[in-house]
């Protein structure tokens, strides 16, 4: 099979691995002039695939996030030559794909594909050792657990965390990524989060204040509660209907480490405390948004008054 699909949500090893292709191609075919790059034409592909080479070497297409344009779906799948081919046809295609596609169908009927989802649990620990690896590093079971706390599944950030540490110390440990890296404001909402589902009003008063500290936007803030809230009611909704687990993350559209840091809390909460107060929620933003009470002011209230 000479085509080769890499799809999903995480960039950073969908292009990790379209660079290894090219890199490989490159290593046999040093000349580089059969290797072509495009972005959702068909005609040009097209044109470029008939094109008989003067070099006798195979050629190398790479088209980039072709799902957007369904003229490219429907003359791809008509186009047979493809399969035939000698030549290499790579599709990378970033973020989600709806499963019902047609050309996501054939291709994983008719070509070698490659997934990549974000990594969790033990396959983020896995990765994040053998990059420290690559420089010649170790880092503790302590120092991946915070890492993955405070950036999670972001393979872009998590890459530049790590050279920074490594250019730190070569032995990374917890404490040298608390010091070094700064947590996403999501982590430090869902402590937030955390501190009003145990009740803890004055914990959760507290860190408002430190993201106030920080220069944090009490109106950016206040969206991130929404979001968490919003998230818990739609996990609890699908719990309550009796949705595995597993399940959860594809039929809520949720990263699923959004989901295992949510489901813990669902406890917490009956669904009908989540939807009276993501109304106080969206109340409060409209009241915000019409000028009747200070931004600072009614995160305060909204959090005293859970």
């Amino acid at each position: 099979i000479m085509i080769i699909f890499l799809y999903g949500e995480d960039t950073y090893r969908t292009r990790e691995k379209l660079q290894e292709i090219v890199t490989e191609y490159k290593k046999v075919h040093k000349s580089g002039l059969n290797l072509r790059y495009f972005k959702e034409s068909f005609n040009d592909l097209y044109d470029s695939f008939k094109q008989s080479s003067m070099f006798s070497e195979k050629k190398l297409f790479i088209i980039i996030n072709p799902f957007t344009d369904s003229g490219f779906k429907e003359k791809f799948i008509d186009q047979k030559e493809f399969i035939d081919s000698s030549d290499i046809v790579v599709i990378s295609q970033e973020g989600t794909i709806k499963k019902n596609s047609v050309l996501l169908k054939y291709l994983i009927k008719n070509a070698k594909f490659q997934e990549f989802d974000f990594l969790i649990g033990l396959k983020l620990k896995n990765w994040i050792k053998l990059e420290v690896e690559k420089y010649n590093s170790k880092i503790d079971e302590g120092a991946i657990d915070q890492l993955i706390q405070y950036v999670g599944s972001d393979l872009w950030r998590m890459s530049n965390e790590i050279k920074k540490l490594v250019c730190f110390s070569k032995n990374i440990t917890k404490s040298a990524v608390s010091s070094l890296v700064k947590p996403n404001v999501e982590v430090d909402i869902f402590k937030t989060i955390e501190a009003i589902a145990s009740k803890n009003k004055e914990k959760a008063l507290s860190c408002l204040g430190d993201h106030i500290e920080k220069g944090e936007s009490p109106l950016y803030l206040l969206s991130m509660i929404n979001f968490q809230f919003r998230n818990l009611l739609i996990i609890k909704d699908l719990v309550e209907r009796q949705i595995p687990y597993y399940d959860i993350a594809k039929r809520s559209g949720l990263h699923p480490f959004v989901v295992k840091k949510a489901h813990y809390l669902l406890s917490s909460f009956s669904k009908s405390e989540l939807e009276i107060i993501y109304s106080k929620i969206f109340k409060i933003d409209r009241e915000i948004k019409n000028g009747r009470i200070e931004p600072l002011i009614a995160l305060d209230l909204l959090v005293a008054g859970i």
